[in-house]
């Protein structure tokens, strides 16, 4: 059996990228994240990688873009101001089809909000984070091996489709300690890159990154290439759990630390006899839509359990086409709730409180 090392789920993302083959990394002290940087600052150097603390996040996001333009895998990490101060990065990156993988280990919002978790940035990872049309894929762990799972996953998506895979964490998730097992993780190696910007040595064409097109109807044709291969990443890699499903008449939907306080009010309201279940999706983007969409002919009420003022639970309706009855169960500004309030909303469905 595989020895398991105890670690934060900061620490594991950063060791995973590592193992993933991320040799550079760029970015910029904040709250609940830190532990990503400083565990990069200490490590890289002794592998041959770089790690650069920036003179900002916008310098550490385009840091980003230069070096995966090189074909390298990389990454940086941050906390919601942070992100948003990235997002011009992020839609240029996306405008370059430029694989990159980055991390928001959210914080409570808006403005400088406080340091506690939240997941009050799903709005902005989900649809895109900054100007244009385009999408990044999402990942949400709800344990410190998936922190580690996960980031492998994003750096191998990332270069699968050529676009920003991005680790959505609510701050618990960053700073708890759980046992992890590095050996598991499965790494295959990055794939060619002939677009890269690697030096011709007059053997082939020059290759240009850019995101610019001047002529309307060239940038119109990429934004629709771009998008038939968003249509292969949600076929494909959607990824969610399902607890309980199987004969549940109530659905709790909720990710990362909200799903892991949901699945003791769950275990609790199957006690008195409720027949609840939950969908945990694991990637916000794609959305598992279809599960939604199928539980609806069977569940009569779903809950969204969330971190925020209600921003999954629009997903929620729009995949069940509004055919259900919806409560949202939520606490804000770095408040987690309890299993006991799940549990509450569980009961007031059950007897038609949401009807």
């Amino acid at each position: 059996m595989a020895d398991k090392v105890l670690m934060k789920g900061n620490e594991a993302i950063a060791e995973a990228a590592i193992i993933a083959g991320c040799r550079h990394y760029f970015g910029y002290p904040i709250t609940p994240q830190t532990e990503v940087a400083a565990y990069m600052a200490k490590k890289m150097p002794k592998i041959g990688g770089t790690f650069l603390q920036a003179e900002s996040e916008i310098a550490a996001i385009n840091m980003v873009y230069g070096v995966s333009s090189a074909g390298k895998r990389v990454m940086t990490s941050s906390s919601s101001p942070g992100i948003s101060l990235k997002s011009e990065g992020l839609s240029y990156l996306a405008g370059a089809d430029l694989p990159a993988f980055v991390v928001n280990v959210q914080r409570g919002g808006p403005g400088l909000g406080g340091i506690q978790p939240s997941q009050s940035d799903y709005f902005q990872a989900t649809r895109g984070g900054g100007h244009g049309d385009y999408h990044m894929i999402v990942y949400a762990p709800a344990s410190v091996q998936e922190m580690a799972s996960l980031t492998v996953k994003a750096f191998e998506t990332a270069d699968k489709y050529r676009m920003t895979s991005m680790i959505l964490a609510d701050g618990t998730m960053g700073q708890m300690m759980e046992p992890v097992d590095l050996e598991s993780l499965k790494v295959n190696p990055a794939p060619e890159k002939p677009w890269a910007t690697t030096g011709t040595e007059m053997k082939r064409e020059h290759n240009i990154i850019n995101s610019l097109y001047l002529k309307p109807e060239q940038l119109e044709k990429v934004n629709f290439e771009r998008y038939e291969r968003y249509k292969t990443v949600e076929a494909n890699e959607v990824m969610f759990e399902e607890y309980l499903m199987d004969d549940a008449e109530i659905c709790v939907a909720a990710f990362g630390i909200a799903a892991r306080v949901s699945k003791n009010a769950i275990n609790a309201a199957r006690a008195k006899g409720i027949k609840v279940g939950m969908i945990r999706p694991i990637t916000l983007w794609p959305f598992p839509k279809d599960v939604f969409k199928k539980y609806a002919q069977q569940a009569h009420t779903f809950i969204s359990v969330e971190l925020s003022m209600g921003q999954m639970i629009e997903d929620v309706k729009l995949a069940t086409e509004c055919k259900a009855e919806y409560l949202l169960c939520n606490r804000v500004g770095g408040m987690i709730p309890l299993p006991e309030q799940v549990l509450e909303d569980i009961e007031k469905a059950a007897k038609g409180g949401a009807r």
